[in-house]
């Protein structure tokens, strides 16, 4: 490959970056090599640096999914906490800090499983994984193996509703709702100090 300058050919977090963007936007079909080339108007020759080929780009927009969205979940679950509220509120961070949990680029893997059979399965292996995370939070503030399942769905799926129908409404509105869902999530009222930390974190 002739050599080329640095600055005609981007980067990795570049050329990664702007395949995100194509991704949550027009979907995977829309994720060619000319295209980002052209989005990031920079030579194609420059994407061949970081890539071996477009399945190479797939697998790292992939892993960056599962490293960022999983991964920050789980984390959040495991989190210490004195309380089942405190603990779901740890978890509820995801839902309000993109840096956590990019809800736009979960629906867009989400919809390129629908006609990717290993990807799918590598979602389907992703949401066990956070089921399993959620559940031993809830095992781990006292309710039974099977209330903790149950609960865990109950929350995922609740999630993956206001993903998959990309809800919109202000941020102070959802800010001011969590509560309510930790309670009913739970079966516990949460304190207002538990509240107030919570919400001094989003605001």
């Amino acid at each position: 490959m002739t050599n080329s300058p640095p600055r005609q050919r981007g980067s990795k977090d570049l050329w990664l970056g702007a395949a995100y963007e194509l991704l949550v936007s027009d979907g995977i079909d829309a994720v060619k090599i000319m295209a980002l080339a052209k989005k990031l108007n920079l030579s194609r020759t420059g994407f061949y640096w970081f890539f071996a080929d477009l399945k190479e780009l797939h697998i790292a927009m992939i892993e960056r999914w599962e490293n960022q969205n999983t991964g920050n979940l789980v984390e959040r679950c495991n989190k210490p906490a004195l309380n089942i509220c405190q603990a779901l509120f740890n978890l509820m961070d995801c839902w309000l800090d993109q840096s956590l949990f990019d809800a736009r680029l979960d629906l867009a893997i989400r919809n390129w499983a629908r006609v990717d059979g290993e990807l799918q399965a590598r979602v389907n292996d992703a949401d066990r994984v956070r089921i399993d995370a959620i559940a031993g939070l809830f095992q781990r503030h006292g309710f039974s193996s099977d209330q903790a399942h149950v609960r865990s769905l109950t929350v995922v799926f609740t999630q993956i509703g206001y993903i998959s129908m990309e809800v919109e409404e202000a941020r102070q509105e959802r800010l001011a709702r969590v509560q309510h869902y930790v309670e009913i999530f739970s079966g516990t009222v949460p304190s207002r100090r538990d509240v107030e930390v919570f919400l001094a974190r989003h605001t």
